[in-house]
């Protein structure tokens, strides 16, 4: 029984280790006789048991098994819609929920969400427009490459007849078509090739002839091979003297051809550059470079350990299967040609050669294997290294104290790009504008540190020939024309 006036929580046990909240104290008054008495004060029972746990939650978060009392499910029902309706204080559990939403960041989200300016948009649509257009006009018609490609094929024909038939030492020549067009990489006219005539040797000892790892002076071991007329007394074969006769008998080969003349040999070239002119009318002449190289069928030399990193791009295995090509040797030297060392002369050494990896590469170049073909997803690699070459060829006619530079450095610089932007997404076609601008970020970083390791061999710099002068004042031109807009090929 309870006695008049007094509230059933005098019966509970609780009632005398908890105190109530002055606030819940003054906001509910007891009214004898009414009927919603009981409500209320069943209300003021309901949230001293609540805070109770509170108390213990933070005394012992882990005690959770304790479990309310049957009789008082109805009353907490009750309780909680009348804290509801009357908005006032919530349980515990209420604020966990909450506590997260209140502290979400909103900073990050605004970023993200912000519009980005118009003038962004319409500089970034107006790039991709110009870079389009350019590409379109570098494009090569399909009946002039048809008719240049007839007139190579014809020309290299003739050559290699000649050697094969009429000469000893180079009878045993190969054929191997490097080079922009056969990797198709040649933009605006189909004038410039390269073609490589090969010589197989099997046993040969190679010594760097400097510290970089890209000339070697080549020595031929124990065993017939058709260049024993030119080895000298150490074993070693001298470029120079080879390169000589090998020119020789290039003139012969071409000397009834009426179309066909024989440039004036460049100093360290390694070619021997034949001028081409269609006798049916042609209206661009085609520079042919027909370089002799020697097939060595061994483990690359020690200096490409640390090169051709293609492994996040291509894959080990590719990687692999080109590690276990030939090499190539070239005759072509540094300076004046009379540095000796060893008692071997500058112009007798070889330079090694990885074209025909270059040109696997470039015509393979996707991470997923249907990248530019037929089905697959386009890329836009190729057509970046194409404006990166355009606007190095512009700005060497407008200045020439970039003569220095070549299309190779910007092949160099792409193919480090692809290994570090491995992933087809990162050169979508629709983005040609973005990776274009990165690739001149990239190219531009080479030319301020003056620092351009060749691919396969990291310890020699493609910069090392240019002056530090040169290599700023054509970075900063570079950032000129990209912060105008490319008005250079505008101009066109």
């Amino acid at each position: 029984m309870t006695g008049r006036g007094r509230p059933r929580k005098a019966k509970s046990p609780e009632a005398h280790c908890v105190k109530s909240p002055p606030r819940e104290t003054k906001q509910v008054k007891p009214l004898p006789k009414c009927p919603g008495k009981a409500l209320v004060e069943e209300k003021k029972h309901d949230v001293k048991e609540e805070q109770k746990p509170k108390k213990r939650e933070q005394k012992k978060p882990k005690h959770t098994d304790e479990k309310p009392p049957v009789s008082s499910t109805k009353t907490e029902e009750k309780s909680i819609k009348v804290k509801t309706g009357a908005g006032r204080g919530k349980s515990p559990e209420d604020f966990t929920e909450e506590i997260p939403k209140k502290r979400e960041p909103k900073t990050p989200k605004a970023i993200t969400e912000a519009p980005v300016p118009q003038d962004i948009i319409e500089k970034k649509v107006d790039g991709n427009k110009i870079l389009s257009a350019t590409l379109k006009e570098l494009k090569i018609k399909t009946k002039e490459r048809s008719e240049a490609a007839s007139l190579i094929n014809r020309t290299v024909k003739t050559i290699m007849d000649h050697l094969k038939c009429n000469t000893t030492c180079f009878k045993d020549v190969e054929d191997l078509r490097t080079g922009s067009y056969y990797e198709r990489l040649k933009i605006s006219n189909p004038d410039e090739f390269d073609v490589m005539l090969t010589i197989p040797i099997d046993r040969v000892d190679i010594k760097p002839f400097s510290d970089d790892g890209a000339f070697y002076s080549v020595a031929l071991k124990r065993g017939k091979c058709c260049l024993d007329p030119f080895r000298k007394e150490d074993g070693t074969l001298p470029a120079s003297e080879i390169l000589k006769e090998f020119r020789e008998e290039v003139k012969k080969s071409v000397k009834k051809s009426e179309d066909v003349e024989v440039e004036k040999k460049k100093k360290g070239c390694p070619a021997v550059t034949l001028l081409i002119t269609d006798a049916k009318g042609g209206s661009v002449p085609i520079s042919l470079d027909i370089v002799l190289s020697l097939k060595v069928k061994s483990s690359w030399p020690s200096f490409t350990k640390d090169g051709l990193q293609i492994e996040r791009w291509l894959g080990t295995k590719v990687k692999q299967d080109y590690k276990w090509k030939p090499y190539y040797l070239v005759s072509k030297y540094e300076g004046n040609g009379m540095l000796e060392s060893d008692g071997v002369l500058a112009k007798d050494v070889w330079r090694i050669s990885f074209s025909h990896v270059e040109k696997g590469i470039l015509n393979n170049h996707g991470s997923e294997k249907t990248c530019c073909e037929e089905g697959g997803a386009r890329c836009c690699r190729k057509d970046c290294l194409k404006l990166l070459k355009h606007l190095l060829g512009l700005l060497k006619s407008e200045d020439p104290s970039f003569n220095k530079f070549c299309s190779y450095h910007a092949k160099t610089t792409l193919l480090h790009a692809c290994c570090s932007r491995t992933k087809d997404t990162e050169w979508e076609a629709s983005r040609l504008n973005h990776c274009f601008q990165l690739l001149l970020d990239n190219f531009e970083g080479h030319l301020r540190d003056r620092q351009l390791p060749n691919f396969f061999i990291p310890s020699q710099n493609l910069l090392s020939g240019p002056s530090s002068k040169s290599c700023t004042s054509l970075a900063r031109r570079i950032k000129e024309e990209r912060d105008k807009g490319f008005p250079i090929f505008k101009k066109r």
